[in-house]
């Protein structure tokens, strides 16, 4: 299977460190959030996982939709994750993902037959499938 899209992007510091593109457009300062002890006042891993796993579940969301007579419009899918850190009661830690997904221009049941059809497809979902388990909410909005 060939490669559709590589990147590299380099860590120093760990969670007060830093992260930085290949290309220089990722250049981020991270900070450990104020709720874990830290001193906040910048972004960190969670978030930045969050922010790909939406991301890319809008775009799987736009690419089921593509055979549709009605096509999702790039506005017309909002996709708001929520990845929680936790104990995984064996010394290390876990995390939990809760994709809150709003499409409009289908009822509540079409919708969510596509957002099933993209957690089988989004890359992301394939990631995590067996590892983390994905909580949906749905919205469809016709």
């Amino acid at each position: 299977m060939s490669t559709l899209y590589s990147t590299k992007v380099t860590a120093v510091g760990g969670r007060n460190g830093t992260v930085r593109s290949e290309d220089g457009l990722l250049d981020i300062q991270l900070a450990m959030p104020t709720s874990l002890g830290g001193k906040g006042g910048a972004t960190n891993p969670e978030q930045l996982f969050a922010a790909g796993y939406a991301a890319c579940f809008a775009n799987a969301v736009i690419h089921v939709t593509r055979g549709k007579a009605t096509k999702v419009k790039d506005d017309d899918v909002e996709v708001v994750a929520e990845v929680g850190l936790a104990p995984n009661g064996s010394g290390g830690f876990m995390l939990s993902v809760a994709l809150d997904v709003a499409i409009s221009g289908y009822d509540q049941e079409t919708a969510e037959e596509i957002v099933k059809a993209a957690h089988t497809i989004c890359p992301y979902s394939n990631a995590v499938k067996g590892n983390i388990d994905v909580q949906f909410t749905v919205t469809g909005r016709s």
